[in-house]
């Protein structure tokens, strides 16, 4: 045998072996390049610990890209895309806020968002004067604006599902916390603020309204008039015994703060002769017992000074002349007039008009 032939199976030999070793180097740079891809960081919120990432309803893979894009909170949107991909994530966007981690890999942030693991938001809202002023602070909370909240507030035909009318619609709305998930439809918002009503509304309030003679919404209308009266919840139970009393003799309940809504101008500070004129059904200077609905959104501490006011003779109050913020009461006209001149005298002593 010729050394030529036996050089032959060597070199073979080693054009495998070195074609061997550039397919495990291939294989290698392979896999780390997927495992990176999938599960080295590729989340950077910068200073920040954690981030919101805001995703609208309809959103499609792409919107997600520009919204994670446009705050640069990836660090290779190209691996993202492709990681997204193998998960077809572009097959099950999902709508919501979510809290996003620096740091997160890929796969973390796409499990996140794939299996909708929102977080919820906590819906805040107070006492309210009007229905724009309440949709605007729901509308700043969840997706839900308030074009469309302001439109349910006003169907009849909707609001019938819940046994109420636009004009007492705000009964629906406890000022409270609540949670709810960002991505919450006008129509989902009533329907959660439904069963927050029901749980409210247990059987031992039902009993006392019943008891007294009034509806819930006539409990709430009432309690929004004493909201606006005074901000002392120690003196609502005295005050809402005043109006029961009026409502009992069929005496007009001659409330200022109905006036003011009437007029849609909260910034009068004491009413005059021409309000008392104004003509409404919110008018109670001019029309016996309650308004057709709540002046506003009352607080608790009103509603239950409604379901537990305190009996007494008094058909009067006014303002306290030492501005305290309380109210003198009195069983007689002439007793009141007594305590209105004092109150009145502080005031044109103090040029307030």
């Amino acid at each position: 045998m010729s050394v030529k032939e036996e050089k032959k199976p060597e070199f073979f030999k080693s054009v495998v072996f070195a074609f061997v070793i550039v397919l495990v180097i291939l294989g290698t740079f392979t896999i780390l390049f997927f495992y990176r891809s999938i599960f080295a960081p590729n989340v950077d919120l910068g200073i920040h610990r954690t981030q919101f990432l805001y995703i609208h309803t309809g959103s499609d893979f792409k919107g997600v890209t520009d919204e994670l894009n446009k705050y640069r909170f990836l660090m290779n949107p190209s691996s993202y895309k492709r990681v997204a991909a193998w998960k077809k994530y572009d097959k099950h966007v999902k709508a919501g806020r979510y809290r996003i981690r620096d740091g997160m890999s890929n796969n973390e942030l796409i499990n996140l968002l794939r299996a909708g693991k929102q977080e919820p938001v906590r819906v805040i809202f107070q006492s309210m004067r009007t229905k724009e002023e309440l949709a605007g602070k729901i509308a700043s909370q969840i997706e839900a604006d308030s074009v469309s909240l302001l439109r349910l507030m006003d169907d009849a035909r909707y609001l019938s599902n819940f046994n109420i009318t636009p004009a007492t619609s705000y009964i629906l709305f406890l000022p409270n916390t609540y949670e709810f998930f960002w991505n919450t439809s006008a129509d989902q918002f009533f329907r959660k603020m439904f069963q927050y009503f029901k749980v409210f509304w247990n059987s031992d309030r039902r009993q006392k309204s019943t008891d007294e003679g009034f509806t819930i919404p006539q409990v709430v209308t009432l309690a929004s008039i004493l909201d606006r009266e005074t901000a002392k919840d120690s003196e609502k139970p005295v005050i809402a015994g005043v109006y029961i009393n009026r409502l009992r003799k069929n005496w007009p309940l001659q409330a200022d703060p109905t006036l003011i809504f009437a007029a849609n101008d909260y910034s009068v500070k004491r009413v005059t002769s021409k309000l008392m004129d104004i003509d409404s059904p919110y008018n109670t200077y001019s029309h016996t017992g309650l308004p057709p609905g709540p002046i506003c959104i009352p607080s608790v501490a009103s509603i239950d000074a409604v379901l537990n006011f305190q009996e007494h003779h008094y058909m009067y109050f006014c303002a306290r002349e030492d501005l305290s913020g309380y109210h003198a009461f009195a069983v007689t006209l002439e007793e009141h007039n007594r305590n209105a001149k004092k109150y009145q005298a502080v005031m044109r002593k103090l040029n307030i008009r």
